[in-house]
């Protein structure tokens, strides 16, 4: 088996899960390690800025999801670190070299990026669809071999959509396109993925699925860098949290430092309390609501 494809295997059939408090409460700091980062970088669409000067380093072997209100440049920073959108100021570092200096094939064989809402070519099965997340590594001195036969097969048997392999993307559920989606980023065999709310248009069952498999990534020892818009699904399923307002990073740290009921009123404008989850004992959000103003 190659080595590209062991991590892959190395967790096929390992129980998805919530990591549990004892955990949790040692995370207090981060990996000094950091494969990518943002330099003063400002960006934005068609010469309008939605984010400036704005500085982040993405712990190495933790999830990190970025948190924050509408517009505030949530997915804009995360394509500009995946280098879809070139920075106006400033720079992306991977791997202590501005990204702007690698080919694109050589960014895809170190960042996975799953974009938000992607579509799929109609009457395109599973499988084709997972295959092409191998292409980075085509060439025409390697061509397809049986090791990236081994890798789709194994990313789908990870996922668990092997059965849906023939199936037309789509023809799927929200939930099941998701996976595919997700396998084709694993086919890149990278060790670093970015989600760009990998659960948008998600029940929560589904939701929460989704998420199990990112923990099971994370378990790997990849590195993760989503965006969503659950908060309490956010705090439960990252180990560092961003929070954004206006295009600039107002805080970040582990959930437990970072989410208070001041924070969650000057990012969110919300009122809320902050108690803890039964669950996973880490911090949960619980609304107020304008029928509770005397809360």
């Amino acid at each position: 088996m190659s080595k590209a494809v062991a991590p892959v295997l190395a967790s096929i059939g390992s129980p998805a899960s919530v990591r549990d408090a004892q955990e949790f409460a040692a995370i207090d700091t981060f990996p000094d390690e950091t494969r990518l980062a943002a330099r003063s970088i400002a960006s934005g669409y068609g010469g309008t800025p939605i984010i400036g000067d704005l500085d982040l380093d993405v712990p190495t072997g933790v999830v990190t999801t970025i948190i924050g209100p509408n517009g505030c440049g949530k997915s804009t920073l995360l394509r500009t670190l995946a280098r879809l959108i070139k920075p106006s100021a400033g720079s992306v570092v991977l791997d202590g070299k501005d990204i702007a200096e690698y080919r694109t094939k050589e960014v895809a064989t170190k960042l996975g990026l799953l974009p938000q809402s992607p579509i799929a070519p109609e009457g395109l099965t599973v499988a084709d669809l997972v295959a092409r997340g191998r292409h980075p590594h085509q060439s025409w001195m390697r061509q397809w071999s049986s090791t990236d036969d081994d890798i789709v097969d194994a990313v789908l048997t990870q996922t668990g959509i092997r059965d849906l392999a023939d199936r037309t993307v789509d023809s799927l559920s929200g939930g099941q396109r998701q996976r595919v989606w997700i396998s084709m980023t694993l086919a890149q065999c990278t060790d670093m993925i970015l989600l760009d709310e990998p659960t948008t248009f998600l029940d929560l069952s589904h939701a929460l699925d989704v998420l199990d498999l990112v923990d099971d990534l994370h378990e790997e020892g990849r590195t993760v860098l989503m965006v969503l818009h659950d908060l309490n699904l956010a705090v439960r399923y990252s180990d560092n949290l961003v929070a954004m307002k206006d295009g600039s990073v107002i805080a970040q740290g582990p959930p437990s430092k970072v989410i208070t009921e001041e924070l969650l009123f000057d990012v969110f404008g919300l009122r809320s309390r902050v108690v803890d989850d039964p669950v996973s004992d880490r911090p949960m959000i619980v609304p107020i609501g304008r029928s509770h103003t005397n809360v």
